[in-house]
């Protein structure tokens, strides 16, 4: 590989964006597409395609290999509660390795969540040390107004794959309210799904935490891209 080129793909490592060398197995000459430079490309539609399956290969009916680099999705879980516990070891099956935050110190110990990072602080001290970018699930779990709001206005700036909230429709609708208030825009607050997950007709903490996963997969392999 061209020195130029494992230069520029360590870079985009380094800041963790998505990039796809680009190879003719033919006469061996590559090029690097990353997710800023994209639109346009000859390859558009199989570049993204593999930037979301995350697989690398050859592109059909081409002679072009797609080496694909993408960073590792990250979950951030606002709230230390049941769902959450069951949540966090599914979460990790899947390859993520979740935070939990939440202030309330009665639901953020140790003995309700071995084995995790946990960081019984507000979001506005937490949130800015965790790396949360566009390859972040962030899910906002705890029902309160004063710690799920200020989160997901954190994570409308930062631009997450997916943002989730718990509560019923009356409950979000509310949200809406309270988050238009304090300057969001409206394309932003349509991005939390809520009520949280994919209608499977949850109803126990493991319940949920299944739809929530399985409506982060959805996000993540359609709309990564």
């Amino acid at each position: 590989m061209r020195l130029d080129l494992l230069s520029a793909l360590n870079a985009a490592r380094a800041v963790r964006r998505a990039a796809v060398l680009v190879t003719d197995l033919d006469g061996g000459e590559a090029r690097l597409v990353t997710d800023g430079t994209l639109a346009g490309d000859p390859l558009e539609e199989p570049i993204r395609a593999a930037l979301r399956s995350g697989r690398s290969g050859v592109v059909e009916g081409t002679r072009a290999f797609l080496t694909v680099q993408v960073p590792a999705a990250r979950m951030v879980i606002v709230g230390a509660v049941h769902i959450s516990q069951a949540l966090v070891p599914m979460a990790r099956l899947l390859g993520y390795d979740p935070v939990i935050v939440d202030p309330r110190t009665a639901f953020a110990t140790p003995e309700r969540f071995p084995d995790v990072r946990l960081l019984a602080e507000w979001p506005d001290e937490a949130l800015p040390g965790l790396g949360v970018d566009r390859y972040t699930a962030f899910i906002a779990l705890t029902h309160d107004p004063k710690i799920d709001d200020p989160a997901l206005l954190y994570a409308f700036d930062k631009g997450c794959f997916y943002i989730g909230a718990l509560g019923s429709r009356r409950t979000h609708a509310k949200r809406v309210e309270r988050l238009t208030a304090r300057g969001a825009a409206p394309d932003a607050v349509a991005r939390i799904r809520a009520p949280i997950g994919l209608a499977i007709g949850a109803i126990s903490p493991a319940e949920i935490a299944v739809s929530i996963l399985a409506e982060v997969t959805q996000a993540w392999r359609q709309g990564i891209a």
